[in-house]
């Protein structure tokens, strides 16, 4: 297996290439030379599966042995996840009739960036021991600094996953004052000497523009040999391909079908995904388009709707308004305008869609890639793009979408933490996966045991805990602090309040973070 640009103009990359240098030098991003199928049999030979037997085999698909020898990978899956809470990793929870909930959040920082950068940052130190066998000059050894944005979620994760790491330095961006006060303590409590948090005023668009800029400056690049852990990065959307196989696994096993065709082709599984940056519900393209049985895929956004209106038009259009259209709600990991995932999906449908069938076969990558590069260039210069209507046709067969209030957030939190119907047990989720269980219910006309959802959760609702109490502080019954204290999890305590180290950027400013960067690797 190796891997192009979904601009057209760099290919034939190893895993290894693709995953250390995150960013293609053509400016797109590195997708699989094709995207392969599981097994013929994979619905029966893989339903029985861990998770981290899984993970294996989903992966191996894509890591040609000779990179990485199946064993190896095997060491590094089962050092991923084993330091995750649940046995299942990803454990599926029914919530009522139909419809299921996808707990993504029982790794180290209770958020599903977890599930690939735990395994990312084991990649990085995999290839970093590898370079540096037999090197004992420090001088001379290979280091990668990792620089990456965030908007919430993934800073922790990845610090998480890198932490400690030898021959590795890791920056990671974030706008002040738009995390959740969880998760900006757990980013800048960790106080290892190889991790740098620094805090931009501005926007989290402002800081991913600022890591993009950062990739594209050749020589500062090389002189630090940078390595990307936003989901640019391919490893992380290939790591996420794996939950979307063991949730439908897991959903056969709780209605006690037996896998194979015949049984699972009466089963239609919708997933809803709460997104902003369009890495989790490409997963589950990538899973589609394996082989995963899949009804549809919806894009849940909240008041940043790009998604949302691109899946109603086919164009794709920058809000306007104070910073660059970005509004602030209460699900801000998704407070994003530009998803720079989403090019990874617009190569395909470009492909698909817009390319003359005409066309020989060697030719259509880079004619799609100079489609999708135009388009990349009319909404960095004019704030929109227009795909047409051929382009949506081909989006809306797998995807549909829907946006949700801050209001309507609020209610699906307060609907399902305190159901009207007795026999449906308690479940209190962050404002993410409301938004995602919103959407659902929004979009599926009737959830039900023939129309089944699975949405997934992005985030344990204890990192978001300022919006849940917003939601349910008025509801009759409830006493916010007590009801909390079942759901707070004890690695919380003490973390407001801990030692902390951060630098402030006055302003969104790529000269200002060089300066940051160069003078802490020089000391």
């Amino acid at each position: 297996m190796q891997y192009k640009s979904t601009r057209g103009k760099a290919n034939n990359y190893t895993f290894e290439q693709a995953v250390l240098a995150g960013l293609s030098p053509d400016g797109g991003l590195f997708i699989p030379q094709s995207i392969p199928q599981a097994p013929a049999d994979f619905l029966t030979k893989w339903a029985s599966l861990t998770f981290q037997e899984l993970a294996l085999e989903v992966l191996s698909l894509y890591i040609d042995q000779t990179e990485i020898p199946r064993q190896d990978l095997k060491e590094l899956v089962d050092r991923s996840y084993s330091t995750f809470r649940h046995k299942d990793v990803t454990p599926l929870h029914q919530v009522k009739d139909g419809l299921y909930i996808l707990e993504l959040f029982h790794g180290p920082t209770f958020a599903f960036k977890d599930v690939a950068l735990q395994f990312v940052g084991n990649l990085f130190e995999y290839f970093l021991k590898r370079k540096n066998a037999g090197i004992e000059n420090k001088a001379d050894r290979h280091k990668i600094t990792v620089v990456g944005a965030t908007s919430g979620d993934t800073g922790s994760a990845a610090i998480y996953g890198l932490r400690n790491k030898q021959d590795l330095d890791v920056f990671i961006l974030f706008p002040t004052g738009r995390v959740s006060p969880i998760q900006e303590a757990q980013m800048t409590t960790v106080l290892d000497a190889n991790v740098h948090n620094v805090s931009v005023k501005g926007t989290f668009d402002d800081c991913q523009d600022i890591v993009k800029g950062l990739f594209a400056n050749k020589d500062f690049m090389s002189k630090y040999n940078l390595g990307a852990v936003n989901s640019i990065n391919w490893a992380r959307i290939l790591a996420q391909t794996v939950y979307y196989f063991h949730s439908y696994f897991s959903l056969l096993r709780s209605l006690n079908i037996t896998p194979g065709w015949r049984e699972a082709k009466k089963i239609h599984v919708t997933y809803s995904v709460p997104t902003g940056n369009f890495g989790d519900i490409l997963a589950g393209y990538y899973a589609h388009q394996m082989g995963l049985p899949t009804a549809k895929l919806l894009v849940a956004t909240n008041a940043n709707d790009i998604l949302y209106r691109f899946f109603c038009s086919g164009v794709c259009e920058k809000s306007v308004g104070e910073d660059g259209g970005v509004h602030e709600t209460l699900s801000p990991a998704m407070d994003i305008v530009v998803s720079s995932n989403f090019e990874r999906l617009l190569f395909y449908l470009a492909r698909d869609a817009v390319v003359d069938a005409q066309v020989p076969e060697s030719e259509k990558d880079v004619k799609a890639g100079e489609i999708v590069d135009s388009w990349m260039v009319d909404l960095k210069q004019k704030g929109r793009f227009d795909t047409g209507a051929q382009v949506l046709a081909e989006a809306k067969k797998i995807f549909d979408a829907g946006h949700v209030s801050d209001q309507e957030t609020c209610d699906t939190i307060r609907s399902y933490s305190h159901p009207e119907n007795s026999s449906q047990a308690p479940y209190v989720m962050d404002p993410h996966t409301a938004v995602g269980v919103k959407v659902a219910e929004t979009i599926i006309p009737k959830i039900d045991s023939q129309n089944i959802v699975i949405s997934l959760s992005t985030a344990h609702p204890a990192k978001f805990s300022d919006a849940v109490e917003r939601a349910l502080k008025d509801q009759e019954g409830v006493v916010f602090e007590e009801f909390f204290k079942t759901v707070m999890p004890k690695e919380f305590d003490g973390l407001m309040t801990a030692e902390r180290r951060v630098t402030l950027i006055p302003r969104a400013d790529e000269t200002l973070v060089i300066e940051v960067i160069d003078k802490e690797l020089s000391k």
